[in-house]
C-alpha cells in the first residue's frame, strides 16, 4: 500500500487529506496523483514528496511509501 496525503488548498479541492491506494508496479509519483485524483490535472506549481523528500512526477514508487502533494508555495 502507498499512503498518499494531501494539504491545504489541495486537501479541499480533492476532499480528503489522507488515502491509502495499492501499489501499481511499477508506478511514478504522477500515476499515483492519477490514480487519487481522477479527473483532477497535476498543475505545473504542485509540490510533491516521496518518504518527507521533495521529488519529480517521475519519481518511481514503492509499496510502504508516503507521497505528499502540496499546492504552489506562494507570498511576498
Amino acid at each position: 500500500m502507498i499512503t498518499v496525503k494531501f494539504f491545504a488548498s489541495l486537501r479541499e479541492r480533492l476532499g480528503v487529506g489522507e488515502v491509502e491506494i495499492a501499489c501499481p508496479t511499477p508506478a511514478t509519483i504522477g500515476q499515483v496523483w492519477a490514480e487519487v485524483a481522477t479527473e483532477q490535472p497535476l498543475d505545473e506549481g504542485i509540490l510533491m514528496a516521496l518518504n518527507h523528500e521533495y521529488v519529480q512526477a517521475d519519481q518511481n514508487v514503492a509499496d510502504g511509501d508516503e507521497v505528499a502533494f502540496f499546492p504552489p508555495v506562494t507570498g511576498g
